[in-house]
């Protein structure tokens, strides 16, 4: 049963002993008065499981054989989670006292939102913060391109960001999940696409999401850092594995969730970056093949998603393509009420 003021942390964690401990000791120092923890280990080999089994007693941890990928153990722990609300965390991420709470307050000033986040700054490996301070993540846009970009991500924090405002989606490092958004969109049961193992998989949800009418809002009053492993012009330096299911994902995305207006629009753009990403592959980048391979060999399943998608689609044309821009959109959003921070902050005596 589906628990109202609780929120369900859902974390996944791989070979991720260089921050775990951590990331868990903030979560559990929250303001946020109900919590619930459930941590997916994916058969870490670093001494991850060690780490993970001092919190037994204060988590739900469980351990996978083998490495299921991270949308698979998201909808794994989402489907064990009970809260209204989820929050997909990312294991190198550290959450300021009262991220959840402000989350939480934000996410109620409008029914139509299924995701809230907030101001990610970025932190070093070691979790050191940097000389200058740099932003992470303040939403995700897109833009015509498909490519899909971190709003802000590396500039400096001037103080900027500081207006509440509905934003394309959310980057699942730190993302909160409304669960009646989570059951809406979900697709044969799965609302993280397990095809896409790692990375895209919460563009993916962003762009369901906006074609089936939620909103989602960001709020600058939560804030936390993250180690940011992935970024543009560093591909070279990430894991074959990882450069294979980015363009993969890629086609995945756009398979599920392009509408034929969109592509009318856009269909330039779109084409230039395909023949760019097709091109790289050939000639440089042989081992993402695979993954012109693996849509051929998913074909169907994957436009079953796109026909179910596509017939439960409630937004129009013209709203859906406002959002593809090559600079970040944002439109305003109303800021939380005080008698709202009043109930939630009464609620931690």
């Amino acid at each position: 049963m589906i628990n109202k003021d609780l929120v369900s942390v859902t974390l996944v964690t791989y070979n991720s002993g260089s921050f775990i401990r951590r990331c868990l000791e903030s979560v559990l120092e929250q303001n946020y008065p109900h919590l619930e923890v459930i941590v997916i280990d994916n058969a870490s080999t670093d001494g991850t499981a060690d780490i993970l089994g001092q919190f037994e007693d204060k988590c739900s941890i469980h351990y996978n054989e083998e490495n299921i990928g991270f949308a698979a153990a998201q909808n794994q722990a989402i489907g064990i989670s009970q809260g209204e609300w989820v929050l997909a965390l990312n294991p190198d991420v550290l959450l300021l006292k009262d991220f959840i709470e402000e989350l939480v307050l934000a996410g109620n000033v409008d029914r139509k939102v299924g995701t809230v986040c907030g101001k990610l700054l970025s932190i070093s490996a070691t979790f050191d913060l940097p000389e200058v301070q740099l932003v992470d993540s303040t939403g995700i846009y897109f833009t015509p391109m498909l490519r899909h970009l971190d709003r802000g991500s590396q500039e400096p924090d001037k103080g900027h960001y500081l207006n509440f405002e509905y934003v394309f989606g959310a980057t699942a490092a730190a993302a909160l999940y409304r669960r009646k958004m989570i059951d809406d969109i979900s697709i044969k049961g799965e609302f993280f696409d397990s095809d896409f193992f790692v990375y895209r998989e919460d563009a993916d949800v962003a762009w369901r999401g906006q074609l089936l009418g939620w909103r989602c809002l960001y709020t600058p009053r939560a804030c936390g850092y993250h180690v940011r492993n992935v970024l543009p012009g560093k591909r070279r330096a990430l894991p074959a594995e990882i450069n294979m299911h980015s363009v993969k994902n890629r086609f995945l995305m756009r398979m599920k969730n392009m509408t034929p207006d969109l592509y009318r629009r856009n269909w330039l753009a779109i084409t230039g970056r395909d023949l760019l990403v097709i091109g790289a592959c050939l000639l440089h980048e042989h081992s993402s093949l695979k993954a012109f391979a693996f849509v051929l060999r998913n074909w169907k399943s994957v436009m079953a998603k796109r026909r179910e998608i596509m017939s439960r689609r409630r937004v129009q044309d013209d709203d859906l393509a406002s959002w593809f821009s090559f600079q970040p959109v944002s439109r305003p959003a109303p800021k939380p009420s005080a008698s709202a921070k009043l109930r939630v902050r009464s609620a931690r005596s």
